[in-house]
């Protein structure tokens, strides 16, 4: 796992050169590439999976694809780049050994001396302090309207849905973000049951949780029965909260200094956004992974990489075999 590579290719005065290779892990990309790369191409391939279901072309194969070709191909370069460069990046054992060693890195609390390579909350904590030490009041303001285009993912998909049965109240808008207040309060429920009880007592821990997901389970079941409410609903509704939520922590972070007074309010942002970036590390890396299973794709890799190496190192020894050919 992230080990190093050794390549070494001689040239024809004897003299050796040597070239290290580095494979980078899965999560040391994402730290580098999460806010600059990742992110932005989630909320574009969000926007044309819209666009794909509810858009003027969504009845039109041919036109949609003629249309986001373009878009689509510079989503792929943004997720995969950073593994198609990197040596191994497309191995499927080490990419499944660095995806454990990326949950490890996301779940691992730490403390005051860990830095930010061993643990997520570490990194996030450095990246919102860097954050909001440059930017300011304007900044902070510009950012806060920016992120309220979360919002609209929300308003456009919510109309949308069966259970809103064509209507067009505002009341529906309403009741979806009575929806993510519940969500909310599930999360804050749950984070404090598990600062109270996971240490010693986590069997009433776990006792929490499974009331939690049997309730959501249950609301489910009931909206489908007595209401237009369509299984459906649910995959096309998470396309509408996702991006909410993100605004939400997105917007909480500016407002950090007046959060982190209420312990339990913070525990939350911080417990939601660490979800987001679990799921961020799933979408990455479910593109990366199907390339890897893929047969040949690895050594095609390999080849393109070091093409110049390899000729190289081909040459000269087509030079010294024929050297030694004529000697003989």
């Amino acid at each position: 796992m992230g080990g190093q590579y050794f390549m070494e290719v001689r040239s024809i005065g004897l003299l050796a050169e040597v070239l290290f290779v580095e494979h980078k892990k899965f999560a040391e990309n994402y730290r580098l590439y999460a806010r600059s790369h990742f992110i932005k191409a989630i909320e574009l391939g969000v926007i044309l999976t819209l666009y794909a279901s509810f858009g003027s072309a969504s009845g039109n194969t041919l036109v949609y694809i003629l249309l986001t070709i373009s878009s689509w191909f510079l989503v792929l370069s943004w997720i995969l780049a950073p593994f198609i460069f990197n040596p191994s990046g497309l191995d499927w054992l080490k990419n499944f050994n660095d995806f454990e060693d990326f949950l490890n890195w996301i779940w691992f609390q730490g403390g005051i001396s860990v830095k930010s390579e061993q643990s997520w909350e570490k990194w996030w904590e450095e990246e919102t302090d860097h954050h909001l030490r440059m930017t300011g009041l304007w900044g902070s303001i510009l950012e806060i309207i920016l992120d309220l285009r979360f919002f609209f993912f929300q308003y456009a998909i919510v109309y949308r849905l069966h259970i809103a049965g064509q209507s067009r109240s505002i009341l529906v808008y309403l009741l979806s973000w009575a929806c993510i207040l519940l969500a909310f309060v599930a999360l804050m429920t749950v984070a404090y049951f598990r600062d109270k009880y996971s240490a010693k007592k986590h069997i009433r821990y776990r006792l929490i949780q499974a009331i939690v997901v049997s309730g959501t389970v249950a609301a489910i079941v009931l909206l489908l029965q007595f209401t237009n409410f369509q299984f459906v609903d649910t995959f096309t509704g998470l396309l509408a909260f996702l991006p909410t939520g993100w605004g939400i922590v997105s917007i909480a972070l500016v407002f950090r200094p007046f959060l982190r007074r209420s312990e339990m309010v913070w525990k939350t942002v911080v417990t939601v956004a660490r979800l987001y970036d679990i799921l961020f590390g799933v979408i990455v890396m479910a593109p990366v992974a199907v390339l890897s299973w893929l047969p040949g794709l690895q050594e095609m890799q390999t080849r393109i990489l070091f093409n110049d190496a390899f000729s190289r190192g081909l040459h000269i020894s087509q030079i010294i075999t024929g050297k030694k050919a004529h000697a003989v």
